[in-house]
């Protein structure tokens, strides 16, 4: 089942973590391992370009993720504006780069994701991976006006915050509302035609944007806090909104975000797959059909199969989700529909 997956950070992995991701799975790991590279995330990573292509990624929504924060005790943050700006136009150029190999191809508008994605059914083995680039987090945006220069490189869908806050407003773990820039950002985004991202935001932030922002919005990768109960999760209201204006939430493989109680470096995943098609009926009985969720799984997002469902190994075991909703009763098309329809035409009609 071809897949559309509408949250990787694979910029995050290519130049933050310094993976080369033409690379198997097997042996990023190896690598890591004989390095002694310690961190959470080291050792335990789901996906390459190799193993994406055999899982059969057609579609991403890929990252510019550069995080503004004080202090930093990871291995993504950056301390000034400046910084993060420098760093979005380093992952940037990695996805360039890339292009320039033949491994992905950047779509911008819905022609070339139609044309792309047909492309793949036909002829999975060679074509590049399509990507629509994302921003995780506004903190390259140095003031409101530089979302034409990110729109101008391809930018397609923004989300305003990460986690803490950040200039333009509260995101997970907080809860802060918008800044003035933030209400001058949207006006721009509205014109752009730039979808704006749910996802992250704080309680009070994601009602400021729904009343701020009358144009398209989606929820890249967003569970519900009625099956895994923290902030971090959209409450029913809030995944009522997103449906209401006709958009999608991406189901998350973030254990964090399925396994209620789970904390990082301590829990151990228990949680399988099953939880994960639980998320997806959640919607669908919110909804009344299929058409709202998708798959936006946020792995190797600064963590690896030590915080992903327990069954979950590597990217490929996406695919045991068919299986899972067959059984629970989804028929084919509303199966083809998770799996990448739903996500198609959301961004056949979103993107110019």
């Amino acid at each position: 089942m071809l897949i559309f997956d509408s949250h990787l950070d694979l910029a995050l992995n290519g130049v933050d973590w310094n993976r080369d991701l033409r690379q198997s799975v097997d042996d990023i790991r190896a690598q890591e391992t004989t390095l002694e590279m310690e961190e959470k995330g080291r050792q335990t990573n789901t996906l390459s370009f190799p193993e994406l292509r055999v899982s059969e990624l057609a579609v991403c929504l890929t990252t510019l993720l550069a995080r503004q924060e004080q202090p930093i005790n990871h291995s993504f943050g950056w301390t000034s504006p400046h910084t993060c700006y420098a760093m979005a136009h380093a992952h940037l150029a990695y996805y360039r780069a890339l292009e320039a190999d033949g491994t992905m191809r950047m779509l911008r508008t819905a022609a070339e994701l139609k044309s792309h994605f047909e492309a793949y059914r036909v002829e999975p083995k060679t074509t590049p991976l399509g990507f629509i680039l994302t921003m995780e987090g506004a903190d390259p945006i140095l003031q409101p006006k530089t979302i034409f220069e990110f729109h101008e490189a391809g930018l397609r869908a923004l989300g305003l915050t990460h986690y803490g806050t950040n200039r333009y407003g509260g995101g997970t773990r907080s809860e802060v509302g918008l800044s003035l820039d933030a209400i001058e950002l949207l006006k721009y985004c509205q014109e752009l035609a730039i979808t704006i991202d749910m996802t992250h935001l704080s309680d009070v932030s994601f009602w400021q944007v729904a009343k701020h922002f009358p144009g398209r919005v989606h929820a890249s990768h967003q569970n519900a806090r009625a099956i895994c109960n923290w902030q971090r999760q959209f409450s029913d209201d809030q995944i009522q909104f997103v449906i209401e204006r006709d958009g999608v939430l991406g189901v998350s493989m973030d254990v964090i975000m399925l396994q209620d109680g789970f904390v990082r470096g301590k829990t151990k995943p228990t949680a399988t797959l099953e939880r994960a098609v639980d998320q997806i009926d959640h919607v669908c009985q919110l909804s009344g059909s299929i058409r709202h969720v998708g798959i936006g799984t946020d792995l190797d997002g600064g963590y690896g199969n030590e915080q992903t469902p327990a069954d979950l190994n590597r990217y490929r075991d996406l695919q045991t989700l068919t299986a899972i909703m067959q059984r629970r009763g989804f028929p084919k098309a509303d199966i083809e529909s998770f799996f990448h329809g739903n996500w198609l035409r959301f961004f056949g009609e979103v993107l110019p």
